[in-house]
């Protein structure tokens, strides 16, 4: 029975990647240097490896050999280990035989502590299957330093004498290190203790709720240790991870970009979804690898691109532009140059409007939003107190200054990122003000709890309320700022957030009533969510996970047929020119306002909160993004605006 549940796993795997396989013929790979195979999303692509996986060790198993695995750490792997301990616990895949080795690890760091690759391991995979606690190998955090170069050879001959791995599965940073392979690190490199960069210790900072908190150390294998393996899988998710990927598939090998080294592995697949894919030249500019199928989104996306990459306007594009950069098909297909720039350039321009709710009693046959009804209901959601405002606060402010009925959404507390201090204050200001005691009291608990607490403890559920407070009240100092209603702001405090740490639950039903309620309540001719999904945590995606399973429940009632859905981006992942279906032009004082709105939420100004490629504040980096958004429209040959914020209309 139970090799009858394996073989029908092993077939849905081959059923995937073969239609992968089929979506991308052998020519659009041209400019990869490592076999890379794209899947639809991250659940897909982790399913994937954690049944080649299993394969390999079903495969050992019944000859009697041991399986050594390679494993890393971090969110990018999170799916294989939860599939992996699916399988043991539901197909009986035994891990007996299994030998594992981690990448890396903090130094130093203490077993048990919230960041611990130790702890990150039992609790992700070693503690649901039965692998034999001697077989497991991870780098000690907990060394004397003098005692760590000794430690690291026995760790390269422990490998060696197990048999060397079988298997490696990777994640990549930011900067291009594999492991804490950080830039610089040469190809021959050796299990070692390494000092991490800027970069590193910025993405982990979160984590350790401060980057004073990161260590500026790890051990980590080395380069030549990970290319010893005998099949390398490098994973990444998301479009965060887009750029580097790229570099490391398609450039140069350097030691700047330590995953360039994998390009001389005879053994790696390299497995993404389609948003870490997004900027290879097979899915950016696939008419370059080949012939493309051309739908009218893609000739629009190849027509902006064409203009934008020759630095000319798009009804100045002629025959040969098109021939000599890779779009004679479109030529072909729809005849001359000016035909097609006429069209591209119409179907742009009209993207653009003054009027986001839709313009009453105008002619809307080529408007991006209807004429009516008017007013229209918006609701407007925001993943985290202030996302509003940095990604649309300009067109929010337009739909309440146009008249429509417009409600706030703020779906999770956004407590995390509220420093101690800046909860202290408010606490300190409660107890000046206070007449009674309890102020006072809470004032004493915030300060006893800050003294007890160590780095990357989880706060006090009274700091935890405290913090969620000061950030609803800044949501509705913002809100109050962009003219909306009080009884119009709403506050879901969605219950997957409530860990008080970066790393989330999974949605429960609760999640989805409290979507569900609010939008059945208020039956909005408009929708507004966030489209970028590469935050670093998660949250972004999790959110829109808990709106979409709604809509698609109540897409047969009457009012959604009359429902238009619209995606804003935020920091995290901006919008090409080619995606926008609605552009909203700023004005310069619009700007501004829009910034004020933003400086609201005062408890996220100074400096950013999260890791990942954000260096600027909030507020700079949504400025600079919808500058950008402008300024590409211009260089199109359209009207030359101060600054624009785009939407992509989704639909079920």
């Amino acid at each position: 029975m139970r090799q009858d549940k394996y073989s029908r796993l092993i077939t849905q795997i081959l059923s995937s990647l073969y239609m992968d396989i089929i979506s991308d013929y052998p020519g659009q790979k041209i400019f990869e240097k490592i076999d890379t195979t794209i899947f639809s999303d991250a659940s897909q692509a982790s399913k994937f490896v954690a049944g080649e996986i299993a394969g390999l060790i079903d495969a050992r198993n019944k000859t009697g050999q041991n399986t050594v695995l390679g494993l890393a750490t971090g969110s990018t792997p999170l799916q294989v280990y939860a599939e992996l301990v699916r399988l043991h616990k539901d197909e009986g895949l035994s891990f007996e035989r299994v030998i594992t080795f981690n990448l890396d690890e903090y130094y130093p760091i203490q077993p048990k502590e919230l960041q611990s690759y130790v702890r990150f391991m039992n609790e992700n995979l070693f503690d649901h299957i039965n692998i034999k606690k001697e077989n497991v190998h991870i780098p000690d955090g907990t060394l004397p330093k003098e005692k760590v170069y000794e430690y690291c050879q026995a760790y390269e001959r422990k490998i060696d004498e197990s048999g060397g791995l079988d298997v490696q599965i990777l994640g990549i940073g930011r900067s291009g290190h594999i492991g804490f392979n950080e830039p610089g690190s040469l190809e021959k490199t050796r299990t070692r203790l390494v000092a991490l960069d800027e970069v590193t210790r910025s993405d982990a900072a979160s984590s350790f709720y401060g980057e004073e908190q990161v260590p500026r150390q790890a051990i980590t294998m080395g380069v030549g240790t990970i290319m010893k393996a005998r099949k390398i899988y490098l994973m990444a998710w998301g479009e965060a991870k887009a750029s580097i990927i790229k570099e490391a598939v398609e450039g140069e090998i350097t030691d700047q970009i330590p995953a360039t080294f994998l390009q001389k592995h005879e053994n790696t697949r390299v497995i993404l979804d389609e948003a870490a894919a997004s900027v290879l030249t097979r899915r950016k500019s696939p008419w370059l690898v080949g012939p493309c199928k051309w739908s009218d989104r893609l000739i629009r996306k190849a027509v902006t691109w064409l203009s934008l990459e020759l630095d000319k306007p798009i009804l100045k594009l002629t025959d040969e532009d098109y021939n000599q950069n890779g779009l004679s098909d479109i030529l072909t297909d729809f005849g001359a140059a000016y035909n097609v720039n006429i069209r591209i350039f119409n179907e742009v321009q009209h993207t653009i409007t003054g009027w986001p709710g839709g313009k009453p009693n105008a002619d809307d046959s080529s408007r991006p939003e209807r004429a009516e009804p008017f007013p229209k209901k918006v609701l407007v959601f925001s993943p985290h107190p202030a996302d509003d405002v940095i990604s649309m606060g300009g067109t929010l402010m337009r739909l309440v200054e146009h008249g429509h009925e417009v409600h706030v959404v703020y779906q999770t507390s956004g407590n995390i990122a509220v420093y101690d201090d800046e909860a202290l204050r408010y606490a300190d200001f409660m107890s000046q003000y206070g007449k009674n005691g309890d102020e006072k009291n809470l004032y004493k608990e915030i300060i006893r709890s800050m003294e007890e607490k160590r780095p990357g403890d989880i706060d006090s559920p009274e700091m935890l309320r405290l913090k969620a407070t000061v950030r609803k009240v800044e949501a509705n100092s913002s809100a109050r700022y962009c003219g909306i209603s009080p009884e119009n702001v709403h506050f879901l405090e969605m219950p997957f957030y409530e860990t008080g740490r970066a790393r989330k639950n999974k949605l429960s039903e609760e999640d989805y009533k409290r979507v569900t309620e609010i939008i059945k309540q208020i039956k909005p001719h408009q929708i507004y969510a966030a489209g970028d999904f590469s935050d670093p945590h998660g949250t972004y995606r999790i959110c829109w996970d808990a709106i979409r399973k709604t809509l698609d429940d109540v897409k047969a009632e009457e009012w959604f047929s009359d429902c238009y859905v619209w995606l804003y981006r935020g920091i995290w992942q901006e919008l090409e020119v080619s995606e926008i279906d609605m552009a909203v032009p700023l004005s310069p004082g619009e700007r501004l306002k829009k910034r004020r709105a933003i400086f609201k939420h005062a408890s996220q100004k100074d400096q950013p909160k999260y890791p990942g490629n954000i260096s600027s504040e909030f507020w700079m980096v949504a400025d600079e993004q919808n500058i950008r958004n402008a300024k590409n429209y211009d260089e199109l040959g359209l009207a030359e605006y101060d600054s624009i914020e785009g939407f992509t209309r989704w639909r079920l």
